[in-house]
């Protein structure tokens, strides 16, 4: 099995960060985002990588190169343009012929990868998506009426819980079938598609948490956490 892992973002919430460096490069401790990504997937059992590529691309090919060094074996689909998540994934059709994982290049995560990739199995699914039990308190209280107004209940900042993507999929080759060539595609349309049309999607939920490095304040949050458990503060 091989691992798509979506590495062509601009990073434009993260800017001046990556006015010079690719998302996926910046570092978490003191290694890149993509090199903890390689690392997770390897202690997977997934040694096979295809790194979607563009928006400064050389400073990613410079660093894993073959990925020999890393103890996996790298290929690249490069893209002149951006092409949203799923239009990212498309340049890699050329080298997938079975069920592969794909993750966007910007989290990190924290679950059983080899158990999801089982239950995808089991399932025979097309697609299966992570999901994270997300918990959140709403920030106001919450009045529930009848029909014809009267008050019934009032329900103070309640907790709300929901599954949330985490951005890390196992999918069948057949998923390409479902993305348009060379145009922005996002991976939310493809699942939408999918099950319209009556293929499997399924969901493999896990509380085990992931860090979401979309902005900022998340980037610092994951380099605070990380340096934590690493014993540095």
């Amino acid at each position: 099995m091989k691992a798509v892992i979506l590495a062509g973002g601009l990073g434009t919430r993260l800017r001046p960060l990556t006015n010079n460096t690719p998302k996926p490069m910046l570092p978490i401790g003191e290694k890149p985002i993509l090199e903890h990504l390689i690392n997770w997937t390897k202690k997977n059992g997934v040694k096979s990588i295809v790194l979607c590529v563009s928006y400064l691309r050389e400073t990613i090919e410079d660093y894993f190169e073959d990925g020999e060094k890393f103890g996996v074996k790298i290929e690249y689909a490069i893209s002149k343009k951006q092409l949203a998540t799923a239009g990212q994934l498309k340049t890699a059709e050329k080298f997938i012929d079975d069920d592969f994982v794909c993750m966007y290049g910007d989290s990190l995560f924290n679950f059983n990868l080899k158990n999801m990739i089982k239950q995808h199995a089991i399932k025979k699914a097309l697609i299966t998506m992570s999901l994270n039990e997300y918990k959140t308190n709403f920030p106001y209280g919450v009045i529930e009426t009848s029909k014809n107004g009267k008050v019934k209940s009032w329900n103070e900042k309640p907790e709300i819980k929901a599954n949330i993507n985490m951005g890390c999929y196992i999918m069948n080759s057949k998923v390409f079938d479902l993305i348009p060539k060379n145009k922005p595609y996002g991976m939310d349309e493809v699942i939408k598609k999918a099950m319209k049309r009556k293929n499997i999607v399924n969901g493999f939920i896990t509380k085990k948490g992931f860090s979401d490095i979309g902005n900022k304040e998340s980037y610092k949050k994951a380099c605070e956490e990380y340096d934590k458990k690493s014993g540095k503060k």
